[in-house]
């Protein structure tokens, strides 16, 4: 399958972006996050096949994809951090969530197999400080009786440019762990003590493919398609989980997507015995007024047809597609905030 050879290969270089393109004019752009770039190119994929429409999108990370959305050189910008209102008033943006999924942390240990180890919030967050240091240090031990930890120096790697997947990890961690939050904090680019950097989630999953006794963080699907050692977490119950669909709906099932203005509903730390902790959605952002309103339509029918068939596709690469409700808000929202200039509804 091509999107499996892809992520198995490709996806792992230093930058990643996908094209497929048609001759009309409403071929569109958009550029942003890598969290959800293995669904967005899958169905990309199918929407040209069943449309003949294009769609051009550069994975560089939720940082570069607002900067770019705002300088209005792409059609939409993706991002897994949610801009707050008061940011998207003033950039004269709408923002609407289009996926959701699961941040994991990997690892490269000799005989540690998927799933196998374990980690919480407050180790990890202590391993990424940099305060804990050896594999076999007791907080590790004492979560993973029966595993085989080696004696070596932990490598963390991170991400090193604006990263929406950063973002959904710091805010996890910073939720869980005191010294975290005043020392690191949250941001899609934070200064982080200790490790080396990784440009998207490919970078980072290079990194830790070449670095023996590493450990790294990326979208789940990264993890899963390269056959990578991700961890269980414990959640906030006190369960330890394995990633997958399952836990990141059940993260999802309490969220309230009208509470906040944007949607911008954070998914991490969420209650409930099944609840992956380091769950997030990933945002399309778009101007509210738009110049070209046949590319505008263009994205909006682009997206329509993935909530519509898209689903299957989603659980296939281990996202969470969004519920019937939450559809039915965002195109709620397409119909009274997306203008063309003379004032008339996009949509």
């Amino acid at each position: 399958m091509r999107l499996n050879k892809f992520l198995g290969s490709a996806a792992l270089a230093l930058g990643a972006a996908f094209t497929f393109t048609s001759a009309i004019a409403a071929d569109i752009t958009g550029a942003g996050a890598t969290f959800p770039y293995p669904i967005y190119a899958k169905w990309a994929e199918e929407y040209k096949k069943a449309t003949g429409n294009g769609l051009n999108y550069q994975s560089i990370g939720s940082g570069g994809g607002i900067k770019q959305i705002k300088a209005k050189t792409v059609d939409f910008g993706a991002s897994d951090m949610p801009l707050k209102p008061e940011e998207l008033e003033s950039s004269g943006l709408i923002q609407f969530p289009a996926i959701m999924g699961g941040v994991v942390p990997i690892v490269n240990l000799e005989g540690v197999t998927p799933g196998q180890m374990k980690l919480n919030g407050k180790v990890l967050g202590d391993i990424f400080l940099g305060k804990i240091t050896k594999w076999n240090a007791p907080e590790i031990a004492a979560l993973n009786q029966g595993v085989k930890l080696p004696g070596d120096d932990i490598t963390v790697v991170h991400r090193s440019d604006g990263s929406g997947t950063t973002f959904i990890f710091a805010d996890y961690l910073s939720k869980v762990n005191p010294e975290f939050k005043s020392t690191v904090g949250v941001g899609t680019a934070v200064k982080w003590p200790t490790g080396v950097g990784g440009k998207g989630n490919e970078g980072v999953a290079a990194n830790v493919q070449r670095i023996k006794n590493s450990i790294g963080y990326v979208e789940y699907a990264y993890a899963k398609r390269n056959k990578m050692s991700h961890t269980q977490m414990q959640n906030r119950d006190g369960q330890f989980v394995q990633p997958d669909d399952e836990t990141f709906k059940a993260a999802a099932a309490g969220a309230d997507w009208t509470k906040t203005p944007g949607m911008g509903v954070l998914l991490t730390d969420q209650a409930g015995k099944m609840s992956w902790p380091m769950t997030g959605a990933s945002f399309i952002l778009m101007h509210k007024t738009q110049a070209d309103s046949a590319k505008a339509k263009e994205v909006l029918k682009f997206f329509e047809w993935s909530f519509k068939n898209g689903g299957n596709m989603a659980t296939e690469l281990d996202y969470v597609a969004m519920p019937a409700p939450v559809v039915k808000l965002v195109q709620d929202a397409w119909k009274t905030q997306l203008k063309d200039g003379s004032g008339k509804a996009v949509w």
